[in-house]
C-alpha cells in the first residue's frame, strides 16, 4: 500500500515558484527545487511529473495569482483611469521581484508550444480586461475616444513586461514609476 503524501502540495508548489523565478528553468537543479520545496526526489516525481511538469504547474500557479491581483487593481478606484493606474503603479512597486512570466518567455519564447499555450491563456482574460477598462475610460473622458482599447491593452502588457525587465535590472522605484507614469498618458 502506498503511502499517503504527507506534505502540502500548493506550498510545496509556491516553493518551486520561488526557484523558477529567481533561476529560470535551466537555471534551476532538481536538488535546488527538493531543497526549497521540503519534499524527496520521488515525492517530486509522483505529485509534479518532470522537473518541466513542474515548472509548466509553477507558470500557470503564478500566473493566476498575478493575473488575479491585476484584476483587483483594475476594478479599483472610482473611475477606469484609476483602475489602470493601480495596475501599473502595483506592477511598478514589486517590479524589483523576478516575474515567473516575464522570465518564462524570455527563457522560451514560443519554442515550447505547452507553456506558449499556459501564457497564451493567461494573457487572453488579462488583455480583456485591460481593453474593457480603456473602452470604460474612454466612456468616462478620461482615454483619448480614438485609441484602439485591443491596441492599447497590447501596450500596456508589454509596458508592463518591460518595467518588470527593468526592475529585474535594477531599474529605482523613481524610474519604474514614471515608466509606469509615461505609458499611463499614452492613454490621454
Amino acid at each position: 500500500m502506498a503511502r499517503p503524501r504527507e506534505f502540502d502540495a500548493d506550498a510545496a508548489l509556491d516553493s518551486a515558484i520561488g526557484v523558477f523565478r529567481e533561476h529560470g528553468f535551466e537555471g534551476s537543479s532538481a536538488q535546488m527545487l527538493v531543497d526549497a520545496m521540503g519534499i524527496g526526489r520521488q515525492s517530486l516525481y509522483d505529485t509534479f511529473g518532470d522537473k518541466w511538469q513542474l515548472y509548466r504547474s509553477a507558470v500557470r500557479r503564478y500566473g493566476m495569482g498575478e493575473c488575479a491581483a491585476h484584476f483587483d487593481a483594475l476594478r479599483s478606484g472610482a473611475r477606469a483611469i484609476d483602475g489602470i493606474a493601480a495596475m501599473l503603479r502595483r506592477v511598478a512597486e514589486t517590479a524589483g521581484q523576478p516575474c515567473l512570466g516575464v522570465a518564462s518567455i524570455c527563457e522560451f519564447g514560443a519554442s515550447r508550444p505547452d507553456l506558449a499555450e499556459i501564457n497564451a491563456a493567461l494573457a487572453m482574460p488579462l488583455r480583456a480586461a485591460i481593453a474593457a477598462r480603456v473602452r470604460d475610460a474612454q466612456r468616462e473622458g478620461d482615454a483619448a475616444p480614438d485609441l484602439d482599447a485591443e491596441a492599447i491593452a497590447d501596450f500596456l502588457t508589454a509596458n508592463i513586461a518591460g518595467i518588470r525587465i527593468a526592475g529585474r535590472g535594477g531599474a529605482d522605484r523613481a524610474t519604474l514609476d514614471g515608466l509606469a507614469a509615461t505609458a499611463l498618458r499614452a492613454l490621454r
